[in-house]
């Protein structure tokens, strides 16, 4: 009778080792299935743009790379007013990326819609996504350069192509055919000399030849009277 109590209560004992083990094994199960299994938050969305188009990208970091589904819907007035498109994505550990095309509007609010069964049974990425304040290709375009008040004050003289002659030019070119104010002057006592009519020349030879003539006359008479005292 000992012997078969002993015996019972040996079996009885190791039953229940083994129930405990069996129930830390799948909780331990368990937590690495939880760990590994999909969610919401490996889940993110963005508004980008590749070059002048507007694209919403959504990455999936899920390490056991479940396949989900994700929706992406365009929402004014907290209701959804279109749906932008819909794919299929499988997680990894460094992040798997897909590109929805879509020409957001600035400050535009989207939802993006993810099912992964059994893990994730319909969830949105929270909060909404919301595009930036400007739009795809804005910044690229170059303002009209406004011009200077130099630049304006220079375009008549481009226009005309005839340039203005400066003060310092005026003065010292004279204009082509003209004659310098002493010009007149000079070329009148040239003039005059060569005429003798602004000299005194002719009156002093006027004079020269009437004292000669009476001279002339005054020894002519002095000889003659001379001769005439002789012959008496």
């Amino acid at each position: 009778m000992a012997v078969l109590s002993i015996s019972r209560r040996t079996v009885a004992r190791s039953v229940r080792a083994l129930g405990v083990a069996s129930a830390s094994a799948a909780l331990a199960l368990g937590v690495a299935g939880n760990a590994l299994a999909c969610n919401i938050n490996e889940f993110s969305a963005e508004a980008k743009c590749d070059g002048t188009q507007g694209v919403i990208t959504v990455t999936d970091v899920d390490k056991a790379g479940v396949e989900a589904t994700v929706s992406v819907y365009l929402v004014e007035n907290n209701a959804d007013v279109r749906k932008v498109g819909e794919q299929t994505v499988k997680g990894s550990k460094a992040g798997t990326t897909i590109t929805f095309e879509e020409d957001w509007a600035p400050n535009a609010e989207y939802r993006v819609h993810v099912e992964a069964q059994p893990y994730i049974k319909g969830e949105d990425i929270k909060p909404n996504l919301t595009t930036p304040a400007t739009a795809c290709g804005k910044d690229e375009e170059s303002p009209t350069p406004t011009p200077t008040p130099s630049e304006s004050a220079s375009t008549p003289a481009e226009e005309t192509g005839t340039p203005t002659p400066s003060a310092s030019e005026s003065e010292s070119t004279a204009p082509a055919g003209s004659t310098p104010s002493s010009a007149p002057s000079a070329a009148g006592e040239s003039n005059l000399a060569e005429t003798g009519a602004n000299s005194n020349t002719g009156m002093i030879a006027g004079i020269a030849i009437a004292l000669v003539a009476i001279g002339g006359g005054a020894v002519f008479f002095g000889l003659r009277r001379r001769g005439a005292s002789s012959s008496r």
